[in-house]
């Protein structure tokens, strides 16, 4: 059942990063298909997110899903607007990722 909570998480992640993607090309929702892009992503990013929320501990779910979300937002800003992260951006994207997996493998929370 973890499992599948873990699955609804990737999906709730992606189409966060999508809908946050298509925020700049919307021009502060003055274009129609960006527009829709945003609002259907953070659609199905909610209700994915409410379905984890069934079986993980939100505490849990909120850490992985703004810390995988963060480092995938840059990835895609890098690749689509060529905004280069410079030294204290990546060490920052390092400790979010550290943070994330300690939780996951050293926390009790995650048990529950």
């Amino acid at each position: 059942m973890r499992g599948q909570g873990y699955l609804w998480l990737a999906v709730a992640i992606v189409a966060e990063v999508v809908g946050t993607s298509a925020l700049r090309a919307s021009a502060g929702f003055t274009r129609i298909v960006p527009s829709v892009v945003v609002v259907g992503g953070y659609v199905v990013a909610f209700y994915c997110l409410s379905i984890t929320l069934k079986t993980m501990p939100v505490g849990i779910v909120y850490a992985i899903w703004s810390g995988i979300g963060i480092v995938l937002i840059t990835l895609v800003a890098m690749i689509l607007y060529r905004q280069v992260p410079d030294l204290a951006a990546v060490a920052g994207l390092s400790l979010i990722i550290a943070g994330v997996v300690v939780l996951n493998v050293f926390s009790r929370m995650s048990a529950h």
